[in-house]
């Protein structure tokens, strides 16, 4: 096999047990608040919690995306496989929210498993074949993204929440191992360039087509992230009670990670055909529009269906945009074009939450929806102004600072 396949199929399952850890805890903080005695403001601590792990990634990318370019992603990535599994160890044990806060600050500082893994696909696999690689390791973030909601849910009410961290913390250190025995970087020749993150802003901020994207990012990370803190209460709300609260949140998040394992590799394929900029606009406004209609729906089934016909148009968009990544920057800017970009999703993952949780606990969250929505769809009329500047950069081999 290929290098770069087995690179593929490992980082494949890897990312897979990684998504599905996370999906496994993540979506059920704001019920896991209330079971340890949060009883008030529970919006508000939902979204601070959320936006924590955010920032501190935001702060934090920048250096290990220099570090993986002077020493590999692959070490970037054992390295943040194992900070997840003790944290998400540690969460087992949590009593109060200021423990959860003080867990996820230290996530966002260390981790970096998805991002590392796509840095160094995007770097290890034919120019060709970027765009299928690509939208594979997002039908496997996806997929996790299916599983893990279903069995966290399903362990947080047969065993407790406690438990579901537990679980995680053991899932993501097999992905872990997996990555030290299997995955080999061939394609890496170490920075020698004695710079700072301050000039590697600079290096990204001439690079137009480098700067679009992280713009894009930034929004679409937002958006997204506006709508989590609030919407495990609101599926509950719309099922109409309580019981097996945990089990019905995870079902019905897994349906746009369903319909992204079903269509993100035909979006892929597509990219490879007309372009990363075209595929990256159906999607924002296929997202956009699906979360505007799915305030029209009060009843369970009707929302579902929703979120799932949602899930198929935006799980273009997150493989376009690190295609894009890819092809705007030089192999050896590489690793810190990706931490870049993924300070840009920190930031509006950052910022998502808190417009979230605010608006959450002090309007109807049908506007958070709304505001969601509106978000998406001014990512895709921002794409489409500037796509000369994102045909530029699939039409040329940029250099990092032009």
């Amino acid at each position: 096999m290929m290098v770069w396949k087995r690179n593929l199929l490992v980082l494949w399952i890897g990312v897979f047990f990684t998504s599905a850890s996370f999906s496994m805890v993540i979506p059920f903080l704001p019920l896991f608040l209330i079971k340890i005695g949060v009883h008030q403001h529970t919006e508000m601590w939902s979204g601070l919690l959320f936006s924590a792990a955010f920032f501190a990634g935001a702060i934090s990318a920048p250096f290990w995306g220099r570090v993986a370019d002077q020493y590999g992603r692959k070490p970037m990535i054992i390295r943040a496989g194992f900070v997840l599994f003790i944290i998400y160890t540690l969460m087992a044990f949590v009593t109060n929210p200021y423990q959860i806060l003080v867990l996820r600050i230290l996530q966002g500082l260390l981790s970096g498993f998805i991002p590392g893994s796509i840095a160094l696909i995007g770097t290890n696999t034919p120019n060709d074949k970027v765009g299928y690689a690509l939208s594979m390791i997002s039908t496997a973030s996806a997929s996790g993204g299916i599983i893990g909601p279903l069995l966290g849910g399903g362990i947080a009410d047969l065993v407790g929440n406690r438990w579901a961290f537990a679980c995680a913390g053991i899932i993501v250190c097999i992905a872990t191992i997996l990555v030290i025995i299997w995955v080999k970087e061939e394609n890496f020749t170490p920075s020698k360039e004695r710079g700072s993150i301050r000039n590697d802003f600079r290096v990204a901020w001439t690079n137009r087509s480098l700067m679009l994207v992280l713009v894009l990012a930034m929004i679409t990370s937002c958006s997204v992230m506006t709508i989590e803190p609030v919407l495990p209460l609101y599926i509950v709300k719309l099922g109409g009670s309580a019981d097996k609260a945990s089990f019905l949140a995870g079902i019905v998040f897994s349906l746009p990670g369903i319909a992204s394992a079903l269509f993100a590799p035909y979006w892929g394929k597509k990219a490879d055909k007309v372009g990363f900029q075209k595929v990256l606009a159906v999607g924002l406004m296929g997202g956009g529009i699906g979360t505007l209609v799915q305030i029209l729906f009060n009843h369970i089934w009707g929302f579902s269906i929703i979120r799932f016909i949602y899930g198929i148009f935006f799980c273009a968009v997150y493989p376009a945009l690190n295609g894009l990544v890819v092809k705007s920057t030089a192999d050896d800017f590489r690793g810190r074009a990706f931490g870049l970009n993924q300070t840009a999703n920190q930031i509006g993952g950052m910022i998502g939450p808190m417009i979230g949780g605010y608006i959450g606990g002090t309007f109807p969250v049908k506007v958070v929806f709304v505001v969601t929505g509106i978000l998406l769809l001014a990512a895709m009329g921002m794409a489409f102004k500037k796509a000369n500047y994102l045909n530029s950069a699939m039409n040329r081999k940029a250099v990092s600072g032009e």
